[in-house]
């Protein structure tokens, strides 16, 4: 991919996937590759901040004799992400007027 993901679209991208169902890390970085190039060392940062700052919850839930770390969004979580989404589309509006060469304008 040409253009880079900054640390509130990771974030962002990471409260989308994680809106839909609690997920583990695993299953978390196999849909986040699906779409975006990342890696594992990339996203478990990102899930740390977004459980420091109260956005996600993390629970252990065993699995075949071992634990799953799994993660939850938080109603902040929710917040934040509705935030992200309206940022978004003002973002992505803004690029397309000037990307596109203002052919909507």
């Amino acid at each position: 991919m040409t253009y880079q993901l900054t640390a509130p679209l990771l974030d962002a991208c990471v409260l989308g996937v994680v809106e839909k169902e609690d997920v583990y890390g695993y299953t978390l970085t196999q849909r986040m590759m699906e779409v975006v190039d990342i890696s594992e060392s990339t996203l478990y940062p990102v899930l740390r901040r977004l459980q420091k700052f109260g956005l996600l919850q993390v629970y252990d839930k065993p699995y075949q004799g071992r634990n799953r770390r799994y993660y939850r969004i938080t109603d902040e979580g929710r917040k934040q992400l509705a935030f992200f989404r309206d940022e978004w589309t003002a973002y992505k509006e803004k690029i397309d007027y000037l990307v596109g060469g203002w052919i909507n304008g």
